[in-house]
């Protein structure tokens, strides 16, 4: 990273950044160019290592690529705010950022529903937390295991 000054590295920050965000973008390998999605997420910190989560359609381009090649890069990004300055080249932006890679997997029937309630605890304070079985049945559930990951910020 060209400016360590803004750099991240404690999980517990990252990890902090990311329970501020509500999309992540996932990048995959397509034939000629990556394609991105934004999607909702979950996240889990268990002994410094942070477990993201997603949720979608077992059908489409985002699971045929899976298919194909599961090594994936990710980014977050938010708090975003203008600083302006005195002429155009002096202005800059505030931020806070995380990127990285790793691999996705499909997870069995057997484990969607712990990780559907991590997607739902990035979203809502609510304790109890109801899901039809139907729902956990049609819907394609994705843990991604962090290879790499950075935090920047620009305070």
């Amino acid at each position: 990273m060209r400016r360590k000054d803004r750099e991240i590295t404690e999980k517990q920050e990252i990890f902090n950044i990311i329970q501020k965000c509500d999309v992540c973008r996932l990048a995959f390998f397509d034939e000629k160019f990556p394609y991105i999605v934004p999607l909702n997420f979950g996240a889990t910190l268990e002994n410094d290592t942070i477990t993201l989560y997603f949720h979608g359609a077992n059908a489409g381009k985002k699971m045929e690529l899976l298919e194909k090649n599961n090594a994936v890069a990710f980014e977050f990004d938010g708090t975003h705010k203008l600083v302006e300055g005195e002429k155009a080249c002096n202005y800059t932006m505030k931020y806070e950022s995380v990127c990285g890679t790793g691999y996705l997997e499909k997870l069995p029937q057997e484990q969607k529903l712990q990780a559907f309630t991590v997607i739902m605890k990035q979203y809502t304070d609510k304790k109890q937390l109801s899901f039809s079985p139907e729902a956990l049945e049609a819907t394609a559930v994705l843990k991604l295991t962090i290879n790499e990951i950075r935090g920047k910020r620009n305070a």
